[in-house]
C-alpha cells in the first residue's frame, strides 16, 4: 500500500474527473462521427473537448477547499506525540565532522 495521504476535498475530486470526462467527450465525440456518416465529424467538433478542459477547470476552482491535505509534505508529528523522536539524529558517515 502506498503511504500517500489522499486528499477527498470537493476541488481534488472535481480535478481528478479530468481525465475521465475527455476521454467521454472523446469516445462520445468518435462515435457521433461514426453514426453521422461525417455530419459531426471530429474535424468540426474538437472545441467541445476544450469546452469541457474549461467546464472542469471552472468547477474544480469554484469549489471549497475544506479538508485540504497537501501531499506535497508528509505530516509532521507534534513533539512528545506516539511516533516522535525526541534524540538528535545520528551521523551515517562515523569519523566524520567530529574534529578529530
Amino acid at each position: 500500500m502506498s503511504d500517500r495521504l489522499h486528499c477527498v476535498c470537493r476541488r481534488c475530486t472535481i480535478r481528478g474527473l479530468m481525465g475521465p470526462a475527455i476521454l467521454i467527450t472523446v469516445g462520445v465525440l468518435f462515435l457521433l462521427d461514426q453514426m453521422r456518416n461525417g455530419y459531426f465529424s471530429f474535424g468540426n467538433t474538437y472545441p467541445v473537448i476544450l469546452i469541457v478542459i474549461g467546464a472542469v477547470s471552472l468547477a474544480s476552482a469554484l469549489a471549497p477547499m475544506d479538508g485540504h491535505i497537501d501531499g506535497s509534505h508528509p505530516p509532521i508529528a507534534p513533539p512528545g506525540a506516539p511516533g516522535s523522536s525526541q534524540t538528535l539524529p545520528q551521523n551515517p558517515l562515523p569519523g566524520q565532522g567530529q574534529g578529530q
